[in-house]
């Protein structure tokens, strides 16, 4: 099942055919361990009743008033060359090496809901930075209790050029206005999903395409639940967390997006996340 946050209220999909619970808030909605039976049985009752088609600019980035995204680095392979090379020459690759082998991964606060963005809004690149690049990434739907209800698609906006220069400015290359777009929708589910799931790139320039590339997800050095087990030690998320999980489609330091760029990116299953550079 699918399940959208609209502008009055929440969007699901079952079976191809769309539902509609008006006015329902979707902070209340998304933070239950039981979302899935929560949704069926409002299909069910006629609570969310029938309609026919989604109106796309109703549609609002699937996170809760209340909630933080957090993400996680060096998961694939391609990424940690691609981390090493934008490093070599501020001797910090040798500290992406590590983190690929180490027990403990990467993983850092990205944004708050106010910096995040939806399908078909417009993602940012710093003034101050002069390589960027989308990061396509499965992103984790995560309970106040730690528990993976389900999944929706993260574009990571990343500042190379700024990280490159020095480990410790990750801060300032990953967390700025609209650094992150997340949606169109949460797939909601009590399976783990598909290992063998792709994930793919497109970015389209003047309505050609400039970049493509895709992955699956059994490329992933850690597995999900890995990934949440470390964010959500020692820390509590009262209302759930969105956590990314890091990108295996890395363009090479050729390529570096430009304003009115579009950016797609499709992971299947859950849908296409469509958003363009301001």
């Amino acid at each position: 099942m699918k399940a959208y946050k609209l502008l009055n209220g929440i969007a699901l999909e079952q079976n191809d055919q769309l539902y509609f619970a008006a006015g329902e808030d979707w902070n209340n909605f998304i933070n239950d361990d039981g979302v899935l039976q929560k949704a069926s049985s409002w299909i069910k009752s006629g609570k969310a009743e029938p309609f026919s088609s989604l109106d796309t600019s109703a549609l609002r980035a699937p996170i809760g008033k209340e909630q933080e995204l957090w993400a996680c680095g060096v998961t694939y392979l391609r990424s940690k060359i691609g981390r090493q090379e934008e490093s070599k020459d501020s001797g910090g690759a040798d500290f992406y090496a590590k983190v690929y082998e180490a027990e403990r991964p990467e993983v850092f606060f990205k944004a708050t809901p106010h910096r995040v963005v939806g399908h078909g809004e417009k993602v940012r690149i710093r003034k101050d930075s002069t390589w960027d690049v989308p990061e396509p990434e499965l992103t984790l739907v995560v309970t106040s209790s730690g528990k993976i209800i389900g999944y929706t698609i993260g574009n990571d906006m990343s500042s190379r050029s700024i990280e490159g220069e020095n480990p410790l400015y990750l801060p300032q290359a990953q967390t700025y206005d609209a650094c992150a777009a997340i949606g169109p929708c949460v797939y909601i589910t009590d399976e783990p999903i598909d290992k063998n799931t792709e994930i793919s790139l497109t970015i389209l320039r003047n309505n050609s395409v400039a970049f493509n590339g895709s992955i699956t997800l059994a490329q992933m050095k850690r597995t999900p639940a890995e990934l949440v087990s470390f964010v959500y030690r020692e820390a509590s998320f009262p209302f759930g967390c969105l956590i990314m999980t890091g990108t295996g489609v890395v363009p090479d330091s050729s390529f570096t997006l430009q304003s009115a760029d579009e950016i797609q990116i499709s992971i299947s299953s859950i849908g296409t996340l469509v958003n363009s550079v301001a």
